[in-house]
């Protein structure tokens, strides 16, 4: 009875390849879901730290409003004349439009079938 087996020449090289697999998974899974999830919350937070006065937002909650002052921590928000309400930084889903820039409007509104009206 064999109590051990011996392994051939290329024994930590084998290990290495056993283990191949799983790094190359875990690489892929990086590069697929961890990296640009990173990079799409940066961009997020870039997006919340610029907003202004002026500013025509959606929050998070889908609320449009146009910012009327903000802090370090919250933006107040227009939503109709006469309501402002205080959101934190973090509940600001998008710009719509800034300060300095229009909204962009269609000219003209379209049937169902693609004609316009006037």
């Amino acid at each position: 009875m064999l109590l051990a087996q011996q392994q051939p020449d290329g024994g930590a090289f084998s290990g290495f390849l056993s283990f191949l697999p799983i790094i190359l998974l875990i690489a892929a899974m990086y590069f697929l879901l961890i990296r640009p999830n990173n990079k799409r919350r940066r961009e997020q937070l870039e997006l919340q730290a610029r907003v202004a006065p002026g500013d025509e937002i959606r929050t998070i909650g889908g609320l449009y409003g146009t910012v009327v002052a903000t802090d370090s921590e919250s933006v107040t928000i227009q939503a109709a004349p006469g309501v402002e309400l205080r959101f934190a930084r973090e509940a600001i889903g998008r710009v719509i439009s800034k300060a300095d820039q229009p909204a962009e409007e269609s000219t003209g509104e379209s049937d169902a079938d693609g004609s316009s009206r006037s």
